[in-house]
């Protein structure tokens, strides 16, 4: 084979007109969404000051991709993927919309900040896997790696972003009126939606379909038939550890870890280390479009999945502040390097009248099993201390990868280190 960096240009997704396109607009979506966290949950806090409130922010965002992420895929296979995400766009602009008005009226109640946040969980979920067949027809299956990572870049920007661009709107505007004009920074990629020629089905086109069902009973169906390719069941089950054990709870958790560095939580330290993770993100994103690192192989996977672990469970043990922004930074590169990596080749190795199912399998893992991380960080955090709770947490992930490069093997077959799109 002639050497990755002849076969994929530098950013390589970004070559696809419409996909440049796709990206900016989808770049500021994602700060929308951002910016709408930033806002309401400050407002959230200073209203009610219920610890029980923030926790149910954070459920009631993963828990619908832990439910409901399959039957989002069974509807990616059915339905035009662009129609899908505009609904989801709408469903957020909505819960940006209902914000606005409640906090500009002073009417806000707890009974309306759940049914809001449970609007937006739902907006989260609908499109997701839409989002990613999109995208696949969109560059197709050689540069599906780049544009997955460069998609992953655009949340861990929205991240860095956010906050800034809340809180000037907050200074500027005020909370409510903040929140209404967020309303229009979704428009873009909305409308974008309406003049881009793909459906998502582009490369399924001309196989025979079967009308897909929801259901456990279909769950099971899709993943008996894609269980053969040991590649597939493994990103999922890797997906499904780091999320379930790990996930992002530490950043729940951050003002604690900040305290022990003898950070104040409410200074430029800590904001270093609540951004350091998604910082580490975009630089290795950047590093990998760059150099043309690391073809989309299982065991690659693994070993950056280990090394997020390693990473991540050092953290909390960090004495210094240098260290521990330095450990986030590095786990931020091996995350976008092996959950993209991943994604990639459930996608390419997903039979394509199965895409959207496959796809929605793999995100109840990657992302629904977040949930759990609330109690292995979490809660068990409270018993042990979240130090421990971290640590302990990141070494389950880092023992799961070791087993499964040990069942490996040492030798991969040549099917393997180059997957078929």
């Amino acid at each position: 084979m002639p050497p990755p960096s002849v076969l994929t240009p530098r950013f390589a997704a970004l070559h696809v007109p419409d996909y440049r396109r796709y990206f900016v607009a989808s770049l500021l979506a994602m700060t929308a969404d951002s910016i709408e966290h930033v806002i309401s949950y400050w407002v959230i806090f200073l209203t009610f000051h219920s610890p029980t409130l923030a926790g149910f922010a954070v459920i009631s965002h993963w828990l619908p991709f832990l439910f409901f992420s399959f039957h989002a895929g069974v509807l990616a296979d059915r339905y035009d993927c662009r129609k899908l995400i505009q609904v989801g766009q709408g469903l957020f602009m909505l819960a940006s919309l209902a914000w606005g008005v409640l906090f500009l009226t002073d009417t806000l109640q707890v009974w309306h900040a759940v049914v809001i946040l449970l609007i937006h969980g739902a907006a989260g979920v609908v499109g997701t896997a839409a989002v990613q067949l999109l995208i696949h027809d969109m560059v197709g299956a050689e540069q599906l790696q780049s544009a997955i990572r460069l998609n992953a870049t655009s949340r861990h920007l929205s991240i860095l972003l956010g906050p800034a661009v809340g809180g000037g709107l907050m200074l500027l505007l005020g909370p409510a009126w903040a929140l209404l004009a967020n309303v229009l920074i979704y428009l873009p990629f909305t409308l974008l939606l309406m003049r881009i020629p793909y459906s998502g089905h582009a490369l399924a086109a001309g196989q025979q379909r079967r009308a897909p069902r929801f259901g456990i009973g279909e769950a099971l169906r899709v993943f008996k038939q894609v269980r053969t390719d040991r590649r597939i069941v493994t990103m999922i089950v890797l997906g499904g550890a780091t999320s379930f054990f790990v996930g992002n709870a530490f950043q729940a958790q951050m003002p604690q870890y900040a305290h022990r560095l003898g950070t104040n939580a409410a200074g430029a330290g800590y904001s270093a280390l609540l951004g350091a993770n998604a910082a580490g993100a975009v630089i290795g994103a950047v590093l990998l479009e760059s150099l043309n690192l690391l073809r989309p192989t299982a065991r690659t996977a693994i070993l950056c999945a280990a090394g997020w672990g390693v990473t991540i469970g050092l953290f909390p043990l960090a004495r210094t502040y240098g260290a521990a922004v330095t450990l986030l930074v590095l786990a931020g590169l091996f995350n976008i390097a092996f959950t993209s990596m991943a994604q990639a080749l459930v996608q390419i190795l997903a039979p394509p009248p199965l895409r959207g199912r496959v796809v929605g399998l793999f995100n109840t893992a990657i992302l629904g099993l977040r949930a759990g991380s609330g109690v292995t960080v979490g809660v068990a955090g409270a018993i042990i201390g979240v130090q421990w709770s971290l640590a302990l947490s990141a070494a389950a992930v880092v023992a799961i990868a070791a087993a499964m490069l040990a069942r490996r093997g040492p030798s991969l077959s040549a099917a393997e280190r180059a997957p078929s799109p």
